[in-house]
């Protein structure tokens, strides 16, 4: 950089180069100080202020607990989708802050960060939980080194993390016996449309409490995944949610935001069975809200902006007697009144087939169990990966082409027949 003092008439001026602005060099001078020393302290102060504009801080000097809350507003907030913010600021409130909020962010070193890593393993946190704390650091640490320029090396890259053995997540395979029972004890309740939905489809929990009824084509058969359903505090800043600090009028709503990932997004197929339940449960709708009439609840859309910028729409239940200008949508999974079956609802159904039932039972078993029978009546794996909406094949792979007790049977027979037409 070119830079000086100079004196000019009965006063001394400073100068120096500024980057380039349409690739000319620019300059900043300032003229008007009475001594050459005066000069020189204010060139080293204003080449200070340029180095390190819109800082309030030195770099050096900041701590692990205000880096944080730093990171978390420049690149988290702005990048993450809500319930993964939810989830980063759990590890920062819960445990990151706790542990180095008080270190200077230029002390954090690799054998603090090892004893700390071998210190989860030793508190008998799972291998996913040991992994999320340690790489949501470590993310931290590498927006710290760039575009921030606060540090020069990611300490938490030259840890190892700890050999945690990985316990085998738990995979609720229903026999057909089981499902009987279970869609028998739900005929004429508001639970039976998303349990067929998810047995006939694989859906996940937050695509099937999202359907509406111009997602389902009944003259074609096929049901399209574009959205899923969350649960969040309109209005509440996501840290004050955590923290537990939001105001009451801060109240949680239903949103429809983007499927899952781009593969999520998809049409599935569907057979002669759940064709004719959700023929069924559409007139009954349309023959539900004749009944109630006024009283009926329906349900509209306001348009929002989440944390990105981005569009997300609120669902928004109001009595059909109240006159809304918003757009008004038709869900599938409601009660007889009108009412939206969530998520949260569907809660009382698996706490009866635990209960009453006695049987194993997540939502998400009846994925599982969809996709497993397809495999192993032998359907194409691609096929299945795309039913599930699954972004790698290997996920399909790894997760439902095992060895079940029928796959080893089928393997024996096919085995015998290809011996025996041979030998014949």
């Amino acid at each position: 950089m070119n830079e000086g003092v100079r004196k000019r008439g009965s006063t001394w001026s400073y100068y120096f180069d500024l980057g380039k602005v349409d690739g000319k060099r620019k300059k900043k001078e300032k003229g008007g100080f009475r001594t050459k020393k005066e000069a020189e302290a204010a060139l080293a102060a204003a080449i200070n202020e340029y180095n390190h504009a819109g800082r309030v801080f030195e770099p050096s000097e900041i701590t692990v607990a205000d880096y944080l809350d730093q990171w978390y507003e420049l690149s988290c907030k702005p990048n993450l989708k809500y319930n993964t913010q939810i989830g980063y600021l759990r590890i920062i409130e819960g445990h990151l802050k706790p542990k180095f909020g008080t270190y200077k962010l230029k002390a954090v070193s690799p054998a603090v960060l090892q004893e700390y890593a071998n210190n989860l393993k030793m508190n008998g946190y799972s291998k996913s939980h040991l992994v999320g704390i340690l790489t949501v650091f470590q993310s931290a640490l590498d927006y710290a080194i760039e575009p921030l320029h606060y540090i020069n090396q990611n300490p938490m890259k030259m840890i190892k993390f700890p050999r945690v053995e990985r316990k085998p997540r738990e995979r609720i395979i229903l026999t057909l016996e089981e499902w009987d029972c279970i869609i028998n004890r739900f005929k004429d309740t508001r639970y039976y449309i998303p349990l067929m939905i998810g047995f006939y489809t694989g859906l996940r929990i937050s695509e099937t409490f999202a359907l509406t009824w111009d997602d389902i084509d009944l003259e074609n058969r096929t049901l399209s995944v574009r959205k899923q359903v969350i649960k969040r505090n309109f209005g509440a800043d996501v840290r004050k949610v955590i923290e537990k600090k939001e105001k009451r009028e801060h109240r949680s709503s239903w949103y429809f935001t983007t499927p899952k990932t781009e593969a999520s997004a998809r049409t599935i197929p569907f057979g002669t069975t759940l064709y004719n339940v959700l023929k069924a449960e559409h007139a009954a709708q349309v023959k539900n809200e004749i009944k109630y009439g006024e009283y009926y609840t329906i349900h509209v859309l306001k348009k929002e902006l989440d944390e990105k910028g981005n569009d997300m729409f609120r669902i928004i239940p109001v009595q059909k007697c109240i006159e809304s200008q918003l757009p008004r949508i038709n869900l599938v999974c409601i009660d007889e009144n009108g009412q939206y079956t969530s998520t949260d609802s569907f809660k009382y159904c698996a706490k009866v087939i635990h209960k009453e039932l006695q049987l194993a039972f997540d939502y998400h078993s009846l994925r599982h169990t969809h996709a497993t029978m397809l495999i192993e009546a032998g359907a194409n794996v691609k096929n299945v990966q795309a039913r599930l909406g699954h972004t790698n094949i290997q996920t399909t792979l790894q997760t439902y082409v095992h060895d079940t007790e029928k796959m080893g049977e089928q393997s024996v027979e096919l085995f015998e027949q290809i011996t025996s037409s041979r030998t014949s």
